[in-house]
């Protein structure tokens, strides 16, 4: 109980501190009072710490936690210390998606009168890239019955659409390529306070069902012959696992580009920190620290004044010496 305190503090401190922080210095006194509503919103100190600085420490939270818990429920299922939920090919698909909105449409679509641009084509793009993906690989599920083969065939997807990337990336103009590059990066602060709740409501629904994969997930962690002999229906859990990873990852990558290393390194920090394989425990505390290093990550990268740090130069900071840790301790 001491350590879910810990990190529930932890967790706190760094949201306030994406609050109080950032490229522009505001007095303590100010944040506060717009945090009260006794600063408008169209004023300026108003606008950023209620429309820029909160959605964006929400937005990291949430991020955090959905990427991390996707991670989770991948090296549980293929038993891999490498799984993320980039690993399957659904961030790629929404690399994809993005792709044909910036590079090869000129940043928008139309469908019989209605007509999407900007930010709305390009969200629009990424989620309808990723649930693509995760659509394909749901139906190759019914077919292939093993756990490694299902990897090794989500992992081909990623290269396949990682590859049509790289040939509409060179076929583009050079604006196209910068608008493509500059989501690739990575961010939080994508996410406008009209657009939050949706991003929230997506993300919680996917947190949720993730809490209701923790009962079969320990008991998959025992064998699936065993599971079997229990009662439990694999096929079905596993195709669960999918359908909520995919919308976890569709929904974050669609909002703050494809975030690296969160997936696949946090789980394992959550693993050493409460030295247990049990679901009930490392799923509440994996979305902690994914969560943690989400808001970790955001507050370094707008300190500086003149430019943002994006977020995938951060994460692999975190991230790799984890991993290197990992696959050298089990050699």
């Amino acid at each position: 109980m001491t350590r879910f305190v810990i990190l529930l503090l932890l967790t706190v401190v760094l949201f306030m501190a994406n609050i109080f922080f950032g490229a522009i210095d505001i007095p303590f006194g100010d944040v506060v009072s717009a945090l009260k509503g006794n600063i408008a919103y169209d004023n300026p100190i108003g606008f950023i710490v209620l429309g820029s600085r909160l959605p964006q420490a929400v937005t990291a939270l949430l991020a955090g936690a959905g990427l991390a818990v996707g991670g989770l429920l991948l090296q549980t299922a293929f038993r891999n210390p490498l799984a993320g939920p980039s690993i399957l090919g659904v961030s790629s698909g929404a690399s994809l998606g993005v792709a044909l909105i910036m590079l090869l449409l000129g940043g928008g679509f139309s469908i019989g009168g209605w007509s999407w641009g900007g930010r709305v084509a390009v969200v629009t793009g990424a989620f309808a890239g990723s649930l693509s993906i995760m659509g394909i690989l749901m139906l190759l599920s019914a077919v292939v019955r093993s756990d490694l083969m299902l990897l090794i065939t989500g992992i081909m997807i990623g290269y396949l659409t990682s590859s049509v990337v790289t040939l509409l990336s060179s076929l583009t103009t050079a604006q196209g390529l910068q608008g493509f590059v500059m989501w690739g990066m990575g961010t939080f602060g994508d996410v406008s306070g009209d657009q939050l709740p949706w991003f929230a409501a997506i993300t919680a629904i996917g947190l949720l069902m993730s809490m209701l994969l923790a009962k079969p997930l320990n008991i998959l962690l025992l064998g699936e012959n065993y599971a079997r002999n229990l009662g439990v229906r694999v096929m079905l859990v596993r195709n669960s696992l999918l359908f909520t990873t995919g919308i976890l990852t569709a929904v974050i990558t669609a909002y703050c580009g494809p975030v690296a290393f969160i997936g696949m390194a946090v789980p394992h920090m959550a693993r050493m920190y409460f030295r247990t394989d049990n679901h009930w425990v490392l799923l509440p505390s994996t979305m902690l620290i994914g969560g943690i290093m989400a808001l970790a990550c955001n507050v370094v990268s707008t300190i500086p004044e003149s430019n943002i740090i994006p977020i995938n130069a951060l994460t692999p900071v975190a991230g790799v010496p984890v991993i290197l840790y990992v696959l050298l301790k089990r050699r």
